[in-house]
């Protein structure tokens, strides 16, 4: 069992940059493939990166490739999402995700995949 706690949302002027967090504890996240998903009022909770065990295979939505970067450190146990060039679309609850994996180069892009999820962090980026 593996507990996500996100961190580094906020408000955040249109062009403005954030960098979110996500801390494991309860297992070494190393164990795990990990991933950011956002839900916008009204709609549905949507993928946004993923992140392989290794590092070595990240994947985006096509809506962030170019603006956002995942990372991953594992001695620290920490997920990172560093968000550029914000708009008001990107403003939405962001949530961290994990699922175990035991090859280190799998990631997961669907919601189903996914284990163990984070309470969210609230991203508003105001025009």
């Amino acid at each position: 069992q593996v507990q996500l706690v996100e961190s580094g949302g906020g408000v955040v002027q249109a062009g403005g940059s954030l960098r979110l967090s996500c801390v494991a504890s309860g297992r070494t996240s190393s164990d795990y493939a990990m991933g950011w998903f956002r839900q916008a009022p009204g709609k549905e909770r949507d993928f946004v990166a993923a992140i392989a065990r290794n590092s070595r295979r990240t994947y985006y939505a096509d809506s962030v490739k170019g603006q956002f970067t995942i990372s991953r450190d594992n001695a620290n146990n920490t997920v990172y999402l560093q968000m550029n060039m914000l708009t008001p679309e990107d403003t939405a609850v962001y949530y961290c995700a994990g699922s175990a994996v035991a090859n280190y180069y799998y990631i997961f892009t669907r919601r189903e995949d996914y284990t163990y999820w984070g309470q969210g962090t609230q991203v508003t980026v105001a025009s």
